[in-house]
């Protein structure tokens, strides 16, 4: 497939490629997600298959695209006659915007003529509108959870329904998936991976010459965009004619037993959960041999099919990247192989260039807490010296936990999430107020009350109900948001002994696992020698803070001070951001200051700040040793929160559990 900006320079894109065209040609394949770095031709390569997807035909005046030869019988414009004439239009790609709302995507109901006038008024969405073309969603991990499910439970079903206040729409929505997302602002959940057929990792090339190629043809296009098209025209003519022949072919295409056996082996072999993969393997295999023209089913299909349909399903840990061990696959598709069919090795060719142009991905490093512990330098064994000059090396990270659940007091109105009460779109109803703009859910008792006083006044007559405007209610509903976890780690030399440190370390990880899990955005604060470093912007990209924690490394005084005041600065520029997300606090220190002039003073002074503005906070308390101090107990009260130590912050620790019912008794 061509693209009006062909970029030669983009580790990947003929991976991207082919997805897409297998997708072209078989749209149960299941979609595609594009991961990749900013900059890399991923949206551009999406928009660029529509002009390549022949033409549809559907029933005139049909507003959700019904074919003319095969009508949905339930079609909301419907009935339709079958087998009348159609008229043929291009493929729509639709493209669904982060911040749009619920009733943006399935479709909304016209409240207000359904009260007042009995009909059920129903305008389509982009889901309907998307029906037998291209559904693209840029920054999908962006994207809030409750879409993202809509989205992912029309796609599996091919149908979108909507209920609402007693109104009941359905209609047929199948359409060729395709999410872009940068992996640096943070991961999709993995049962939402799973959802999407295919995966391809892209980046840009470090080849100067082709980067050169990429600015020659951009510059091209700019002059003379008519021309530049005219120039590919005859190649995506040709492309376009082999989707079609390869969608003729494709029902023939017989996927025999041997095939069969060496999907079911890789897919157990990589231990991926369900029976999804393998479906999504076999679909794509099928396509595979259709593209090339085949009516059989080879194992460099398979190969293929598992380098797509794999990376994103194998087990990983959350901060793993996803990614597919080439030499286990060869080894697997090889001892499962026939003898009238044996696997290809490494060097072999395959569709596009073959399994190694590219279509695989680079075997995943171990993650945050991988690698080769020989090869991973570790800390100092005690305490350094008094003075704490010296830097000692970064420590492993002990095992993450489960840790208790942390949250900000009150209601917020941040982004969907799962950490803290917030007013939300969904969750429970809670009241009822006025509408703001477009009504998006009714209250249906309170506008019913609303109306009731005024019957007599409008005249009623009949057994219906007049209800204007004026009466109608939106419900207010109650869920839970992802807020800004910001942590503030001391790695100063009190902190650096190796045993320690490992287990602090475990701690953060443990706390930033708890982040991803409930969709917040994340930073890092460090503070050591006589300053304090922004490790890592807010971000939510949470394995991004994990590699930044992995190689922290520690030593020197505590600037205990300067940690806080850094942190306080970074919230104050997020709230100019993003207002609505509320920020929480993650202090890890055994609350020792001796860094600068009067420590003790200026870290208390900066404390209070923190109480002044009401931001919530937690003291991880790192202290150890038969004697303690009590400073980090003593910096929670100045913060204005509460203190736990590094025991008590496990969720299965009974010291954690007598602290929450003493604390629920007072």
């Amino acid at each position: 497939m061509t693209t009006p900006f062909p970029f030669t320079a983009v580790v990947g894109q003929d991976d991207l490629r082919l997805a897409l065209l297998l997708n072209a040609v078989s749209p149960s394949v299941g979609g595609v997600l594009v991961r990749g770095e900013k900059g890399t031709a991923k949206s551009t390569a999406v928009r660029a298959l529509t002009s390549l997807l022949p033409e549809v035909a559907v029933v005139p005046g049909c507003r959700f695209s019904c074919d003319p030869a095969s009508p949905d019988p339930g079609c909301p414009d419907g009935p339709h006659e079958g087998g009348g004439g159609g008229t043929a239009r291009p493929a729509r790609m639709v493209e669904l915007p982060v911040g749009a709302s619920e009733d943006r995507l399935v479709g909304a109901l016209d409240i207000e003529r359904a009260l007042s006038e009995g009909v059920k008024a129903f305008e389509p969405g982009l889901l309907a509108a998307a029906h037998r073309g291209i559904l693209y969603v840029d920054e999908v991990n962006l994207l809030h959870d409750h879409l993202v499910d809509l989205l992912l439970d029309a796609a599996a079903m091919g149908a979108s329904y909507v209920e609402r206040e007693g109104v009941s729409v359905r209609h047929a929505a199948r359409f060729l998936l395709v999410g872009t997302m940068n992996p640096e602002e943070g991961e999709l959940r993995p049962q939402l991976l799973d959802r999407f057929g295919l995966t391809v990792e892209v980046a840009a090339s470090r080849e100067p010459d082709q980067r050169v190629e990429v600015v020659r043809r951009r510059l091209a296009y700019e002059d003379d965009p008519a021309a530049f098209a005219a120039r590919w025209a005859d190649e995506e003519a040709a492309v376009r004619q082999r989707i079609v022949a390869a969608r003729e072919v494709l029902p023939s295409v017989r996927l025999g037993d041997a095939a069969l056996r060496q999907i079911a082996a890789t897919c157990a072999a990589f231990e991926v959960d369900g029976m999804r993969a393998d479906i999504v393997m076999a679909r794509t295999a099928t396509a595979l041999a259709a593209w090339a023209g085949r009516t059989e089913v080879l194992a460099e299909d398979v190969r293929q099919a598992a380098l797509l349909a794999l990376p994103h399903r194998r087990r990983r840990n959350p901060f793993d990247a996803p990614g597919l061990d080439e030499d286990k696959l060869d080894e697997t598709l090889e001892e499962f192989g026939s003898d009238d069919d044996p696997g290809p090795g490494p060097d072999d060719d395959g569709p596009e260039g073959g399994p190694g142009g590219g279509g695989g991905e680079p075997a995943p490093d171990s993650g945050p807490q991988g690698g080769d512990a020989a090869s991973r330098p570790e800390g100092g064994e005690g305490e350094p010296a008094p003075g704490g000059a010296g830097e000692q090396s970064p420590v492993r990270a002990s095992e993450p936990f489960r840790t208790k659940a942390l949250s900000v007091p009150g209601v917020g109105a941040g982004a969907a999430g799962r950490r803290s009460r917030a007013r939300t779109e969904h969750g429970r109803t809670t009241g009822a107020r006025r509408p703001e703009g477009t009504l998006t859910a009714l209250h249906l008792a309170a506008t019913v009350r609303a109306a009731a006083p005024h019957q007599r006044a409008r005249g009623r007559s009949g057994r219906g109900l007049v209800v204007r405007r004026d009466d109608l209610r939106q419900a207010t509903r109650e869920g839970r948001e992802g807020n800004l976890v910001l942590f503030v780690v001391d790695a100063s030399g009190s902190m650096a002994a190796r045993q320690r440190m490992g287990a602090v370390k475990g701690a953060v990880l443990s706390l930033l696992l708890d982040a991803y899990q409930r969709r917040d955005k994340v930073g890092l604060v460090t503070f050591r020698g006589a300053s304090a470093d922004v490790a890592l912007p807010p971000t939510s990209s949470v394995d991004a803070a994990a590699a930044r924690l992995e190689s922290l490394p520690t030593g020197g005084r505590t600037p205990l001070a300067a940690g806080l005041l850094r942190a306080h600065d970074v919230l104050r520029v997020e709230r100019l951001r993003d207002p609505a997300r509320r920020a929480l606090v993650v202090v890890v220190t055994d609350g020792r200051a001796t860094g600068g002039p009067e420590p003790v003073a200026l870290a208390s002074r900066a404390a209070r700040l923190f109480a002044a503005e009401g931001i919530a906070s937690v003291v991880v308390d790192c202290e150890s040793g038969p004697v303690r101090l009590g400073l980090a107990g003593r910096l929670a009260g100045e913060l204005g929160g509460t203190a736990v130590t590094l025991d008590e912050l496990r969720a299965d620790s009974i010291a954690g559990l007598v602290k929450d019912v003493q604390g629920r008794a007072a």
